[in-house]
């Protein structure tokens, strides 16, 4: 009676429990994997470093799960699908945690006055330029602020500015600058995760 319980419960662990276990985990490897390319790519030099080393730990715990099994290809699956699931849920996570600066690109056909007064009344650095388009002379209007910032300013902009034209990328750098006094949700993590 004890055997057969042993024999069931191994058979459980082999074939359901330790692929879930193999699939939660490479989902953790991957997530912190991706976001410790972004911190990369966004210059931050003491967080990358601590997702490497978490990162390559847990790789270590799977492969060395998956070469006792390696006769179970329930363990490869739940390898792959893990990764694939880690890669959506890292660019989730970084998606929310708004990590970095970005530039807004805004060209209008001309500066509005009530687009200058609001970026001023919210302490935006923001430069103008006189430009000219297809369809006549525009002014641009470079804007720097915290990604966590954007949807505050895009709604901003949307009410002031409908007809504007903006683009919107990532900046990894900033040295100077004047940031607008927006109610942040991430005060704590800006302050951390933006620190050089």
């Amino acid at each position: 009676m004890l055997l057969h319980i042993f024999s069931d419960w191994t058979i459980l662990y082999e074939w359901v429990i330790l692929p879930l276990i193999i699939f939660c985990a490479r989902i953790c490897d991957q997530t912190v994997g991706t976001l410790r390319l972004i911190f990369i790519a966004k210059g931050n030099r003491k967080l990358a470093p601590i997702m490497g080393f978490v990162e390559t730990l847990i790789w270590i715990v799977v492969i060395a799960q998956i070469i006792a099994k390696v006769t179970n290809p329930l363990c490869y699956i739940a390898y792959a699908a893990g990764f694939a699931t880690g890669n959506y849920v890292g660019i989730l996570v970084e998606e929310r945690l708004s990590l970095g600066n970005v530039i807004v690109r805004v060209i209008t056909p001309n500066l509005d006055l009530p687009l200058s007064t609001v970026l001023t009344e919210h302490h935006f650095s923001f430069t103008v330029l006189d430009a000219e388009g297809s369809s006549g002379k525009v002014k641009v209007i470079f804007v720097v602020l915290d990604r966590v910032d954007l949807k505050q300013f895009i709604a901003m902009l949307n009410e002031k500015s409908p007809s504007a034209f903006y683009t919107v990328e990532d900046v990894k750098q900033v040295k100077e600058g004047i940031y607008p006094n927006f109610p942040s949700k991430s005060i704590f993590l800006r302050s951390i995760l933006q620190r050089k």
